[in-house]
């Protein structure tokens, strides 16, 4: 039907995997609709309005989507959940004619919203889990050695590789902790009807109580909790919580990107995504090595980003019982959003997993670096030992200057000399004790213990990784 002599979206195509693009696909969509059609007509049988024989007939032809033919139909009617409802009456003889029962059209588009909204967490907590459990490696590994910080993108004092990345593994797991949370939280409308008063199945049905029961049965055969009380439509303002959700692990995503990229430009050169064997960085310049994937990172994080305000205009200008403004672009933000974040986790999956940390070019800054980040430890050894901190701070600045000129030239840091030499330090530091204090491995604090620490939390924890186990349990061939 589509090729590209038309306009495709990236995301049909170029981004996001395709489990999540089964996911957010029209025919998923549709039998997503179908199983709320048959819970519902399922909940009327157990109440006695609709025989088991048609609640039977539409649960055999439950997967049988037939887009062109609800196409064909919505070219004449343009409405597509009637169009939908009119294709499965075609090819259901006997349970035809009780499909959509009482209902109005979101009380099954809105449930089955959710659905798929979950399913697409799962996922998305799968994708999450494996990034965690990567940087959880990678924390330790890299525990001890020590490295250049920047605060200010300067130089600042020495951290460790591990301790840097146990942050973005901090950050993915609070990301990951909301999602979860966002999971739990997801309500569906339920079948409450065209302004959510139930007065259509209680005039079906014969009484408030029993569209109330047919609801409970109903919404626990689809394994949904649903809004109290709702307008014709679920609150929107859940649709914002979902995108402000995602925006959040865009954020976290975009950082980690951001840095990798930093860390591979002539700053430091010590972090690289990979560069394969016939792979072009330029077409004009065929030495470049651009981190291409880490910009894409960037750039859809930046979408997913700019939804929350969609998603809010939404929220906010829900009107009344309803307004349909938001619907159009609902069929747009959600799937985008959510294909964006799995394009995001794949790609950072496949960096991690490959990412080049250089520790010959580290020990190299560490060393170039490592007598200026030692400054506070000289001033606060001198300290202690009677010196004037203000006159102590005043002469290491002093020294510091001079010695950065030198580095600047390409010579060796002189600043240890110079302070072994200069008797405001030597008069209180021993010359042993000095030596020690320019050790960068001695000056690191905690860091490599709260790297193993985090690492260790990350993996042994049970509440992540239980979030991405829905899709584990349904997709046993993704490990």
């Amino acid at each position: 039907m589509f090729d590209h002599e038309t306009y495709l979206s990236p995301f049909t195509w170029r981004y996001g995997s395709r489990e999540m693009q089964e996911i957010w696909s029209e025919a998923h969509r549709r039998r997503l609709w179908r199983r709320v059609w048959v819970a519902l007509a399922e909940a009327q049988e157990t109440l006695g309005f609709v025989s088991r024989e048609q609640a039977e007939d539409l649960k055999a032809h439950q997967e049988e989507i037939d887009i062109r033919r609800a196409l064909e139909i919505e070219a004449e009617i343009h409405h597509d959940v009637m169009a939908e409802i009119k294709t499965y009456a075609e090819q259901c003889p006997v349970g035809g004619s009780v499909i959509h029962f009482g209902a109005t059209s979101a009380d099954i588009t809105d449930n089955a919203d959710v659905l798929r909204i979950r399913e697409a967490i799962d996922l998305t907590l799968y994708r999450i889990h494996l990034i965690i459990e990567e940087l959880a490696e990678m924390a330790e590994r890299w525990a001890d050695v020590p490295c250049v910080a920047f605060t200010h993108l300067q130089r600042a004092e020495i951290t460790t590789v591990g301790y840097r990345i146990s942050q973005h593994l901090q950050d993915l797991w609070e990301d990951c902790q909301a999602l979860i949370e966002l999971r739990s939280r997801l309500r569906g409308k339920g079948f409450k009807g065209a302004v959510g008063t139930y007065a259509s199945y209680a005039q079906a049905l014969g009484s408030v109580e029993a569209a109330l029961e047919m609801e409970r049965i109903a919404l626990e055969k689809l394994g949904l909790e649903a809004f109290p009380t709702s307008t014709q439509v679920y609150p929107r303002r859940q649709d914002w919580e979902v995108i402000t959700t995602l925006s959040g692990l865009a954020g976290s995503l975009y950082r980690l990107a951001f840095n990798i990229r930093l860390l591979q430009s002539p700053l430091a050169s010590e972090w690289s995504e990979p560069f394969h064997e016939k792979q072009v960085g330029s077409s004009a310049m065929p030495f470049k090595r651009n981190p291409v994937r880490m910009e894409k990172v960037n750039s859809l994080a930046r979408l997913v980003h700019g939804f929350e305000e969609i998603a809010w205009e939404n929220a906010a200008h829900s009107l009344l019982e309803r307004t349909l403004d938001d619907s159009a672009n609902r069929r747009e933000f959600l799937p985008t959003a959510f294909l964006a974040i799995d394009e995001i986790l794949v790609t950072m999956a496949k960096v991690l997993g490959s990412l080049r940390i250089d520790e010959e070019t580290i020990k190299r800054n560490v060393a170039a670096h490592a007598p200026f980040a030692a400054t506070e430890a000289v001033l606060m050894e001198a300290v202690k030992n009677g010196g004037d901190r203000q006159e102590l701070h005043e002469a290491l600045r002093e020294l510091s200057m001079k010695a950065w000129e030198s580095t600047l030239s390409g010579k060796e840091n002189p600043l240890p000399r110079m302070i072994s030499e200069d008797q405001r330090f030597t008069s209180l530091i021993p010359q042993k004790e000095l030596q020690k204090l320019f050790d960068a491995s001695n000056y690191v604090g905690a860091a490599p213990i709260i790297a193993r620490e985090i690492a260790r939390q990350a993996r042994n924890s049970t509440e992540c990784p239980k979030g991405s186990r829905n899709y584990e349990e349904q997709h046993p061939e993704s490990r």
